[in-house]
Formats: C-alpha cells, sequence, structure tokens
C-alpha cells in the first residue's frame, strides 16, 4: 500500500478548472474576499467534516483556510472555489496524519461526533445531505489512508474529475485513479447499505427505543440482525464498552445491563434526525446526555452506534422546552 505524505500548503495554486474564474478584490481585508469565502464555506465545510469526522476539527480547518485565503495574493487566484477545496483538502490529509497516533491512543472505540442533521442545515447548508453524512458512512471511511478517504470523498461524493483531484492532493492522475480502485477494493466487502427508507428507519428506530425502554428482549432479538455489531464511544469520560459488541443475544444483554446499572432515571429521549437519518438523542437535565444511531438492513438493525462522550456532544443543542 502506498504510504500518504504531507501535502505541501503552497498558496500556488492556480487552478481554474473548478467552476468559473471569479475576480477578487486586491484588498486581503475588502468584504468581496469575505463573501466570497462565504459563499464556499458550506462545501469546504461539508468536505472536512467527512474527512475528519469533527465537527470542532472541521471549523479549526475551515478557520485556517480563511487565513491562508486572507494572506494569498490576488495573482495566485483564478477560482477561488478550486483554490479553497484545494487549501482545506491538503489541511485535511495533514490533519488525518497526525491525528491517526492519537486515535490509536483513544481510550475505547472512536466515533464521528454526530450533528443534528436541522442543525447542520441551519449552519452549512449543503444540498448534499445523504448517505455520505451517514455514522455508518463515516465509521467505514476510518479504513482508509487520509489520502485515500480524500480522493475517494473528491470523487464518489463531490464528483471532482480526475484532473482536478490530482492537482488538488498533487498526484497524477493516473496515481488518482489508482488510490481510488484501492480504497473501492478495502471499503467493497462492509460498505453499508441503505435499503430502508427514512420513514422505516424511523419506524424501527421507535420499536428499538421501546423495547430498550422496557427492558423488552424478545422485542429487541426481533429487530436486530444476528450478525448484528455494537460501537460504543466514551473517550473514557462516559461510561461505554471499550471494544464491539458482536451477535444479537451479546448485544441485548449489554443494552439490558446498561439500563440496569447506568442508564439515569431522570433520563428523556427524543427521536431526530441525526446526520441526515433518524437517531436518538438522550437528555439529562435538559442536556445531551448519549446520542443513539442506527443502520439498517433487510429490516433488522445490523449497526449501532453510541456516542456518550461529553466533548463530542457539546455542540448539540439543549432539550428544547415543552409547549405551554
Amino acid at each position: 500500500m502506498q504510504n500518504d505524505h504531507n501535502l505541501k500548503m503552497s498558496t500556488d495554486d492556480r487552478v481554474c478548472e473548478i467552476g468559473s474564474p471569479v475576480p477578487v478584490s486586491a484588498d486581503r481585508s475588502g468584504p468581496n474576499r469575505l463573501e466570497i469565502f462565504h459563499v464556499q464555506r458550506p462545501r469546504l465545510f461539508s468536505i472536512a467534516y467527512r474527512m475528519l469526522g469533527s465537527v470542532a476539527d472541521a471549523e479549526d480547518i475551515l478557520q485556517d483556510a480563511f487565513i491562508r485565503w486572507q494572506q494569498s495574493s490576488v495573482t495566485e487566484i483564478q477560482s477561488p472555489e478550486a483554490f479553497l477545496v484545494t487549501i482545506v483538502s491538503r489541511l485535511c490529509v495533514n490533519h488525518l496524519q497526525s491525528a491517526r497516533v492519537k486515535r490509536e491512543e483513544y481510550f475505547g472505540q472512536w466515533l464521528p461526533e454526530p450533528i443534528l442533521t436541522a442543525q447542520a442545515a441551519t449552519s452549512f447548508p449543503d444540498p448534499r445531505m445523504d448517505d455520505s453524512l451517514s455514522m455508518a458512512f463515516l465509521v467505514l471511511l476510518e479504513r482508509l489512508t487520509p489520502l485515500e478517504r480524500a480522493v475517494f470523498l473528491l470523487r464518489e461524493v463531490f464528483d471532482y474529475d480526475y484532473a482536478e483531484i490530482a492537482r488538488i492532493v498533487e498526484q497524477t492522475a493516473a496515481n488518482c485513479r489508482q488510490i481510488l480502485r484501492r480504497a473501492r477494493q478495502h471499503l467493497k466487502r462492509e460498505r453499508p447499505r441503505f435499503d430502508a427508507s427514512s420513514q422505516q428507519q424511523e419506524q424501527l428506530l421507535n420499536r428499538f427505543l421501546q423495547a430498550s425502554t422496557s427492558g423488552d428482549m424478545d422485542a429487541l432479538l426481533a429487530i436486530i440482525s444476528n450478525d448484528i455489531v455494537l460501537y460504543a464511544d466514551g473517550g473514557g469520560k462516559a461510561n461505554a464498552v471499550p471494544n464491539p459488541v458482536y451477535g444479537a443475544e451479546n448485544v441485548v444483554r449489554f443494552l439490558l445491563g446498561v439500563r440496569r446499572k447506568f442508564l439515569p432515571t431522570e433520563l428523556i429521549r427524543r427521536v431526530v434526525q441525526i446526520n441526515g437519518k433518524p437517531g436518538i438523542v438522550g437528555y439529562v437535565n435538559g442536556r445531551p446526555h448519549g446520542v443513539i444511531t442506527i443502520n439498517v438492513v433487510d429490516e433488522r438493525i445490523r449497526n449501532i452506534y453510541i456516542v456518550s462522550n461529553p466533548d463530542k456532544l457539546s455542540r448539540l443543542p439543549n432539550l428544547p422546552a415543552s409547549p405551554c
């Protein structure tokens, strides 16, 4: 497998094929630059979040990209979109290379930071509220190297051509084709299927919520796959099993054990849209306490993802006040 390399962060990114050339004010602090960055921000955040699986890290990347955008010379920019996508993509690859060591040392399972779909649509409006935003898809991307992840997302999700991707990641177009082929091979066997409609998934999630809340083992076994896998991310800061839980009976015993031993009696659960899919947010004293999302295959739950690390819940909104 080809090793990733640090991508140079020069500002000599004279790429004009992505989008149409847009005049950029020579005044580096002028409103034109702010407006252009604001227009590009949804796409940039969409790339960064999918690359990193973290809202906080994506925001840091965009802040760094904005500084570089402000400091760049107008003669270097023929297409703002190309310039900014290149900067963000390279920063994300470099960040992932350093983050891999941290994730290897992470306590227990590492899961992406959940984001409410409504929150994402309001703050970062982007038409790509698709399966590539789901927890199942983001977890699978962790199997790829940073460079494979960048090429895969830019091609498969954002539909850039090979020549554009080659300039962004400093590879040849032929190399990008090979990188994408390897990425597809790595994901082929376990690429998540999304064959359930949003309505079907929400119905199954409500059945799961009712069965797990009441402690009904038979009802749980009736809606989960025999080969189900449960992942829990507490980050060493909240109760969570450190390793994946495999198999229907083991998952049910885990869920019922958590219900008896660890769930606060004042926990309030709500079904909401998380990462483009129906999910559950649990609240304690009005604050997010945990997030559950599922992947449905053949009308049964194939995967359960539980995020209870408080650092990854801090950006979720508090429980809305009940109507009077």
